[in-house]
């Protein structure tokens, strides 16, 4: 393991020195970030997080313990035309140093991760437990706990599994859409049955449960780390949640989405066999009433999670398909430059110009989505008896 370089070392011992990072920090793939790119970095054990740009990424990725200093110099000046100085590798190492990044430096001190990264990652910061709002975790070791439950469930991550799975769920959304009509209007006259609502709400807050021990077992699933599950409060709403706290920094961009896309998913995959008691079974008309408005306001519940808007899972998954990180705030300032015919505006990559343009015509098209369909619902409630 490498020991970190003293700041009086003389230039031969930094030429030979070979850096290493810790095997807890973590390192993202390149995220648009305003006008430029970013990497985040995160020492898992600390907690802390924080941003860099290309050329820092560039040197931290090949600080693994088998090049040395010389040789990460050496492919530096062929990328980047110019060599670093000796003062510019004690400044780079003082700063790895003291967060506690590099193998063999003394470790940093816990710390709350970045609002940046909170808000992506939908972690809220820690709070004080009160009657009105606060958290409660559930579990001693959140991590052994979402392990058993990928032991015991991540078979049906399989394809074989998966495919029928959510065939099956596009076949029941395609059937609640032609029978609308009467899913409304039954949710209705469950609305009037207490005894029934209670009941529906009771199978709602479930599924929101497992909508979010889905988001931890997708997430072990694919290397991920979970670090809390427990019940959050904003009186009167009580709900689950699980944290991952590695979630930027899973392998693949697609194990992100698929991370962030589980609890949607699991939210549907829980109406399947009430789908089939209501579609199939010889039911009372209350009873029958009732599931359908499970099924409407279970659907519901599962497509608004993707609306791609902070702090949903839709914005994750947007964010992640973009590349971006603070993809809203970023495509804010864009588009107000854009519209403004502001000089600034071109000066973003092509790249950023054309996902935050996306962002914002993706967003306008969602809403306008939820305007029509609101209009359209208090219509039909306003004109049928």
């Amino acid at each position: 393991m490498s020991a970190p370089l003293p700041p009086a070392a003389s230039v031969a011992s930094v030429e030979r020195y070979r850096p290493e990072l810790r095997p807890e920090v973590r390192v993202s793939d390149e995220l648009l970030l305003g006008d430029g790119v970013v990497h985040l970095i995160k020492n898992t054990e600390s907690g802390q997080s924080f941003k860099v740009g290309t050329r820092e990424h560039f040197l931290i990725s090949r600080m693994d313990g088998s090049r040395s200093l010389e040789e990460i110099g050496a492919e530096y000046a062929g990328r980047y035309g110019r060599r670093l100085s000796d003062a510019n590798w004690q400044q780079v190492l003082r700063m790895l140093g003291t967060r506690g990044l590099l193998a063999g430096a003394p470790a940093a001190a816990p710390a709350p991760d970045s609002a940046s990264e909170a808000a992506e990652t939908g972690k809220e910061p820690a709070e004080e437990r009160g009657l009105l709002r606060g958290t409660l975790p559930l579990v001693a070791d959140a991590d052994a706990t979402a392990g058993r439950l990928h032991r015991a469930a991540g078979f049906l991550l399989s394809r074989w599994w998966m495919v029928p799975l959510l065939t099956l769920v596009a076949v029941m959304e395609a059937v609640l859409v032609w029978r609308a009509d009467e899913l409304v209007l039954a949710t209705r006259e469950t609305f009037t049955n207490p005894v029934l609502l209670t009941a529906t709400g009771a199978l709602l807050w479930l599924s929101t449960a497992l909508h979010e021990l889905a988001h931890g077992v997708v997430a072990k699933h694919y290397g991920g780390r979970v670090s809390e599950i427990g019940l959050r409060w904003r009186l009167p709403s009580v709900i689950m949640y699980c944290t991952v706290d590695n979630y930027l920094y899973l392998p693949t961009r697609w194990a992100r989405v698929a991370t962030a896309l589980a609890g949607a998913a699991m939210n549907l995959l829980f109406l399947l066999p009430f789908f089939a008691l209501w579609l199939l079974a010889p039911l009372d008309d209350a009873t029958h009433d009732a599931l359908a408005g499970l099924l409407f306001l279970g659907s519901v519940q599962a497509f608004a999670m993707l609306v791609p808007l902070p702090p949903l899972d839709g914005y994750k998954i947007v964010g992640q398909v973009l590349g971006a990180t603070e993809l809203a705030a970023s495509s804010g300032a864009y588009l107000r430059l854009a519209v403004r015919r502001d000089a600034l505006a071109a000066g973003y990559p092509r790249r950023a110009r054309i996902a935050y343009t996306a962002y914002g015509l993706l967003c306008l098209l969602v809403l306008g989505v939820l305007v029509a369909g609101a209009v359209s619902l208090t219509h039909f409630l306003l004109t049928t008896s």
